[in-house]
């Protein structure tokens, strides 16, 4: 996530240089025709200005679809975040001696509560994990310059910027050894973990330390977990639909290559400064609907370990912290902090 108050000229460069490079080069070679009267037909201005408004009005529609499943995804972490609070303070609270014929020490109660605890924080980093793995439809996983640009901007402006130890959010640190190499290995980690919470609830019931009301509680709890999951999962693994995605990245294509035929004869004359002021003025149109199409285009995947992403690494964190103060914990991982004005 951007936290900055704009983006850096810098960073728009970093982000679309080589599209500047190849309208460079079509825009200056068209010029370079017409300059020299390889070619003097041209496209009347109309149709083309008619295509371009109705291209904005489509790639705008995809922004605004892109920018819901960013939301939406926001505001299912934001759920994660409230729930995961009140999962402590139920397991704080509700776990206590009930039965008088078994009782539990402080000790450990404050153990039982502590794995409770420490489960559910491995939950939220394997979650965060799973949906950090590329789907075949994100850039990283097209090929070619495609794949190589994405690389380059997760290491420059996404997951790249965290700079602390991977060992710090690893599964193995909140679960016992049994219990890790159990769940380890599963298709869906983080759903068996809320399943182990379940099972766990239930040895608790069945020994007295919670009752049917409480159980209930935790229980519908658990449930609201799995329904956070799930819509998290769905946008990760439900693609942004193709024929609007792709289209819009046509239409613009087709846009920016009527463009320099119809533009060029209405700057461009015998006059050398005209030559040079018509290639600019053309990349820049060129340039402003790539853009648009950009935000839109990496926006579509709010999971995709770039700058434009949710930052579940630091409302993991965040969660951590708060649920391990609950313990009555003081040594705390740092909260996770902005690096180059990126959130992660």
């Amino acid at each position: 996530m951007i936290v900055s108050k704009g983006i850096p000229l810098k960073k728009l460069f970093n982000w679309s240089f080589h599209h500047i490079v190849w309208l460079f080069v079509f825009m200056g070679g068209v010029a370079v025709l017409y300059r020299f009267n390889v070619i003097s037909f041209k496209i009347p201005w109309l149709p083309v200005s008619v295509i371009g408004t109705a291209v904005a009005f489509y790639v705008g529609f995809k922004n605004n679809q892109s920018y819901g499943r960013m939301w939406e995804a926001r505001k299912i972490w934001g759920g994660i975040v409230n729930d995961s609070r009140a999962w402590a303070m139920y397991v704080d609270g509700y776990i206590t001696n009930l039965n008088t014929r078994t009782q539990r020490s402080e000790t450990e109660l404050l153990a039982i509560k502590k794995r409770l605890i420490y489960r559910h924080i491995g939950w939220l980093y394997t979650h965060r994990e799973q949906l950090l793995v590329p789907t075949p439809w994100e850039h990283v996983s097209q090929g070619g310059l495609t794949t190589r640009h994405a690389v380059r901007l997760e290491e420059s402006f996404g997951v790249g910027l965290i700079s602390d130890k991977e060992e710090f959010r690893e599964l193995k640190n909140f679960l016992g050894e049994e219990e890790y190499s159990r769940l380890k290995s599963k298709a869906n980690t983080a759903t068996q973990i809320i399943n182990e919470q379940s099972r766990d609830l239930r040895d608790l019931r069945e020994e007295g330390l919670i009752d049917d009301f409480r159980h209930i509680k935790m229980q519908e709890i658990l449930r609201t977990f799995y329904e956070l999951q799930g819509k998290n999962e769905r946008i990760k693994k439900f693609p942004f639909p193709r024929q609007y995605a792709n289209m819009s990245y046509y239409f613009v294509g087709i846009f920016i290559f009527l463009l320099p035929f119809s533009m060029m004869p209405e700057v461009l004359d015998a006059e050398k400064i005209n030559f040079w002021l018509a290639v600019p003025i053309c990349v820049l149109l060129g340039w402003v609907y790539i853009m648009m199409e950009l935000v839109g285009d990496y926006s579509e995947n709010p999971f995709q370990r770039m700058s434009n992403d949710i930052p579940m690494l630091s409302l993991c964190r965040t969660i951590e912290i708060d649920l391990r103060e609950i313990l009555g914990e003081t040594e705390l991982p740092p909260p996770v902090k902005a690096e180059k004005g990126v959130l992660m």
